[in-house]
């Protein structure tokens, strides 16, 4: 299957809330994903399969040298065969050409080693507050 990625792709709101809802075990909400990354993103990655949207990652970041990976997933028949690994690529690619030096992403202990092996990422000590 061929699967095309692009940056800042126009999106539905309900395909992404659909896909985002899948990959995360939860009833869709009618989240409005599309202010959300047009307010607070760098950009987007939207991959799509037969014009059916398969893959999605948003890169928030701070304006300068940080942009953070938040909300990557891809359709269940396609994972494992390097689509998410293709959306985590895109979006450093854009991440870079923009100027951001770094790029974070915090994750379950179960996708370590999509992230190490798959993406390329190192282990870094961090902190986190829940605040919820």
């Amino acid at each position: 299957m061929h699967v095309d990625y692009q940056w800042r792709d126009g999106f539905d709101n309900g395909e992404v809330e659909r896909l985002h809802a899948e990959g995360f075990g939860y009833e869709p909400t009618g989240h409005d994903w599309l202010a959300q990354v047009e307010r607070h993103s760098l950009g987007w990655v939207c991959a799509r399969a037969d014009g059916r949207l398969v893959g999605f990652v948003n890169v928030a970041w701070d304006g300068s040298a940080h942009a953070f990976l938040l909300d990557t997933v891809v359709a269940a028949d396609l994972r494992r065969h390097g689509a998410g690994a293709r959306l985590v690529a895109v979006a450093a690619e854009h991440a870079r050409a923009a100027g951001c030096e770094w790029l974070h992403v915090d994750f379950e202990d179960r996708l370590r080693d999509f992230y190490f092996e798959a993406c390329g990422f190192t282990p870094t000590p961090a902190g986190l507050i829940r605040l919820g």
